[in-house]
């Protein structure tokens, strides 16, 4: 059997995008405390991407901030470019072995009412983005890698309000098993990870503020409570460790058994 350490990522790169603040922060973090260098994305507050990187640096790990914007698929060649620059200068290597799709918004409004501009928002960011980073990294993705698209409970889970995005993480889950069966001959797994209602500011830090959808969401989850950052971090960064090697092209959804049947 193979050895466990508390240092399972060691020698190991992820790279996360959207990982300045809530899931993506956390997520860096706990990656960076398992041993793996990091590389996290951010679209235009520097100084908060900056803050990720002193904290993981401040526990003696190894983190470097790139500017993203998943919108702009004419820049992601230069990404690439830029990846590996910082591979090469920061971590000695000439590829990464983790890549995370994990950055995005939501949006709340009926399908009915949802407008064009807001659907191809969405789809940009959350489809189009994510298909099209993947092709431009995946010669810099590691032969045996991992590749982790972050999804929502709500491809599970009905929230009116909530159609539009849960459509486009559904395609992005579709897109995930395709993508393995597709990069299985290079041993790379790709998986999605659906959190549940978790406490961060998504949607306006409704889940986190507001009291009342609160205690509607913990209500409805057989462990009493809404989901923490921590909860969706330790979650990715055992789905990293090498144990979890033989999952793949699945949906494992972290959402403390929100919305089940006893």
């Amino acid at each position: 059997m193979a050895a466990h350490t508390d240092k399972p990522l060691n020698g190991k790169i992820a790279l996360i995008t959207g990982g300045s603040r809530g899931l993506g922060r956390s997520m860096a973090e706990h990656v960076a405390d398992r041993g793996a260098g990091v590389i996290i994305t951010y679209r235009s507050d520097a100084a908060a991407a900056e803050a990720v990187v002193a904290s993981i640096r401040g526990r003696g790990g190894a983190a470097v901030a790139l500017p993203l914007d998943a919108t702009d698929l004419g820049s992601f060649g230069a990404f690439a470019e830029a990846v590996h620059g910082q591979l090469d200068t920061t971590f000695s290597r000439s590829t990464f072995d983790f890549l995370v799709n994990n950055g995005g918004f939501g949006h709340h409004a009926p399908l009915l009412e949802t407008t064009p501009e807001a659907f191809d928002a969405l789809m940009g960011v959350h489809v189009r983005g994510p298909l099209f980073l993947i092709q431009a990294l995946a010669p810099l993705l590691e032969d045996g890698g991992r590749l982790v698209n972050i999804s929502t409970g709500l491809t599970r889970i009905v929230l009116p309000g909530y159609g539009a995005y849960a459509a486009m993480k559904a395609a992005l889950e579709t897109m995930s098993v395709y993508l393995a069966a597709e990069l299985g001959g290079r041993r790379i797994r790709v998986n999605t990870l659906a959190p549940g209602a978790i406490a961060t500011d998504f949607s306006g830090g409704v889940v986190r503020d507001n009291a009342d959808v609160n205690a509607m969401i913990a209500s409805a989850t057989a462990l009493g409570r809404v989901g923490l950052p921590d909860d969706i971090g330790g979650a990715l960064s055992t789905l990293l460790a090498p144990e979890s090697g033989w999952i793949n092209a699945q949906r494992i959804e972290a959402s403390g058994g929100q919305a089940i049947s006893a």
